[in-house]
């Protein structure tokens, strides 16, 4: 799974301290999910991160090999 905020805060020329700002959660958080080490997302906050930044969960995220298949 890798997160796009970076893409997105760039097309809507925003900085991560202001979309932290705006919705209540940590740069340093924010820092975490941008930089792809996170390893999980409350519902809350991927709420406000779409409400933030006018998008769809789809739009924040995009799935990258390594799955398995059986």
């Amino acid at each position: 799974m890798v997160c796009t905020l970076d893409d997105l805060l760039e097309e809507r020329g925003m900085t991560l301290t202001a979309l932290a700002d705006q919705i209540g959660v940590t740069n340093v958080n924010l820092s975490v999910l941008k930089n792809n080490r996170a390893k999980a997302i409350r519902f809350s906050t991927l709420t406000a991160l779409c409400d933030a930044l006018g998008c769809q969960p789809g739009d924040l995220f995009r799935v990258e090999g390594g799955g398995s298949s059986t």
